[in-house]
């Protein structure tokens, strides 16, 4: 039995990856889900160019939807959610300092896991707070639980941004999933029954032997778990159950 959950409404949404840039593409995508490739970058037009060339591939995918979502609003608390963040940078600053060669600190200060937020406040001399989580393959669980708690102490609205990229070669031999590049974000409000995007998250552990205490059941680990969520939402399933990091997970949407 799930012993905890936080809920929510969902006001705006946007998604961007290579390939997939209008809404029918990505309904065709949640339909019969396949592995998203490309290196095209996201135009983030709406950023000063200065800014936006200081942004990496995954930076520039996390800030296209971010904007897109906002669609203007200011000073809204936002929760950027990476697995692997600025991975690439970080592989070639090490690289750099293997061969003893000079850092950028440029380079070093676009690499670090709060890079895309801080471009993004910079950009909007936005004063709302912000934060950047990195929690394994349930890392868009814990960063709507803490868009939440942002929520409970009073936020009107908070901006969840989920995004990813492939992993640099070096890595391929230790990642658990079908590593891809995507982009998506929710402006997400306090729970509201007049909302047709209402939506609650509830979680319990396992038992000391490994197994679920509901009966939810596990993923395959075909692809990362934000893409996972995504295609809950644009589907508009009534439920999705995920079982990993040791938590029993479940999604529902509420009519």
């Amino acid at each position: 039995m799930m012993d905890r959950g936080v809920s929510f409404s969902v006001a705006s949404h946007a998604a961007w990856a290579p390939g997939l840039d209008t809404e029918a593409a990505w309904q065709a995508w949640a339909r019969n889900p396949f592995t998203i490739a490309g290196q095209a970058d996201a135009a983030v037009s709406a950023m000063p160019a200065m800014l936006r060339r200081r942004a990496g591939f995954v930076g520039k995918m996390a800030l296209e939807v971010a904007y897109r979502c906002l669609d203007g609003q200011t000073d809204v608390p936002t929760v950027f959610c990476s697995r692997h963040g600025e991975c690439t940078r970080s592989v070639e600053l090490l690289s750099d300092l293997a061969q003893e060669l000079p850092l950028s600190p440029t380079a070093f200060s676009l690499s670090v896991h709060n890079a895309a937020a801080g471009l993004f406040s910079i950009a909007r001399h936005d004063q709302g707070s912000h934060s950047a989580l990195s929690a394994g393959h349930s890392g868009v669980e814990h960063a709507v639980i803490e868009a939440c708690g942002l929520l409970a102490d009073g936020a009107p609205s908070v901006l969840l941004v989920v995004y990813d990229g492939v992993l640099p070669e070096v890595f391929h031999a230790f990642q658990n999933c079908q590593e891809q590049s995507f982009a998506w974000a929710w402006l997400m409000q306090p729970a509201s029954a007049d909302s047709a995007e209402t939506m609650s998250l509830s979680w319990a552990g396992v038992d000391g032997k490994g197994n679920a205490v509901t009966t939810a059941a596990a993923p395959d680990l075909q692809q990362p778990g934000g893409l996972d969520v995504l295609a809950f939402y644009l589907r508009r399933d009534p439920e999705l159950a995920r079982t990993v990091d040791a938590r029993c997970w479940r999604w529902e949407r509420h009519a």
